[in-house]
């Protein structure tokens, strides 16, 4: 099965880091977000990627181009002139990095790469910009078991600020963080037969707008409920929380430890 990552975007909420680099290579620890969802999906036994590339994505080329090298430890020899890897518990991925311009919408990326999908049963798609510890194994068997065109992993918001209560001028409750209280939205996740193709009509098609809707209204979109980590890396904020999880060995997306 293979796995498509939306990689192309901007992301000028987090400028801070996006300047230089594109917002998958931001960096948790020492490796990028763009790693640790490849490493999610390994752990349940995917390791084909399809990455759409846009928005600098020539530092993501660079980056798994020399990835074995970085990652392996090596043996020199100056007077033969010869480099030897030593491979060091290398991942087992095979990775296309694609071109998907610059400006193209999300829905847009994906229908540049459908050719490279149409022979498949279903594939996964997903952000380059989120993590989660969701159940990716089981959402497989949900998707195959209902036989829709769609399945979107559904989760609970994180509220930015803590709610308060008042009966009066009283405050009756304050809750710093109200989990659970807030509607399901799009956690990315994606469990898609190719036939979503058909939704795709361009270079500015936004998935999660026409495509989704329309799969809604034709009742061929399903939600895999997911009510425990999931967290995107939209601002500065949100990059440095996955950080202090990470140095803390407490990030709940390490499923693969």
């Amino acid at each position: 099965m293979k796995c498509v990552i939306l990689a192309g975007g901007f992301g000028t909420r987090l400028s801070e880091e996006t300047t230089l680099i594109p917002k998958p290579m931001v960096p948790i620890g020492p490796k990028p977000i763009l790693w640790h969802i490849m490493k999610i999906y390994q752990h349940h036994g995917i390791t084909d990627f399809i990455i759409c590339l846009g928005y600098k994505g020539y530092v993501i080329k660079e980056y798994f181009a020399n990835y074995r090298l970085h990652a392996s430890n090596l043996v020199v020899d100056l007077q033969a002139g010869s480099v030897e890897i030593s491979d060091n518990g290398i991942e087992p991925w095979k990775i296309t990095l694609i071109d998907t311009g610059e400006s193209t919408m999300t829905g847009g990326r994906l229908r540049r790469i459908m050719p490279l999908l149409r022979d498949e049963e279903a594939f996964c798609l997903t952000y380059g910009d989120g993590v989660s510890d969701v159940d990716i194994t089981a959402q497989l068997a949900f998707h195959k078991q209902h036989g829709k065109m769609a399945t979107v992993t559904a989760v609970h918001p994180l509220p930015r600020f803590g709610q308060v209560q008042l009966q009066g001028d009283a405050v009756n409750r304050f809750d710093e963080k109200p989990a659970g209280e807030f509607g399901l939205i799009n956690g990315g996740f994606f469990v898609l037969s190719p036939s979503v193709e058909q939704y795709l009509t361009g270079d500015d098609t936004v998935w999660e707008h026409e495509p989704m809707r329309t799969l809604v209204a034709d009742g061929e979109m399903m939600a895999w409920q997911h009510r425990d980590f999931w967290q995107p890396m939209d601002t500065l904020r949100d990059a440095q929380g996955l950080r202090e999880l990470w140095d803390k060995d407490a990030a709940p997306w390490k499923v693969w430890q």
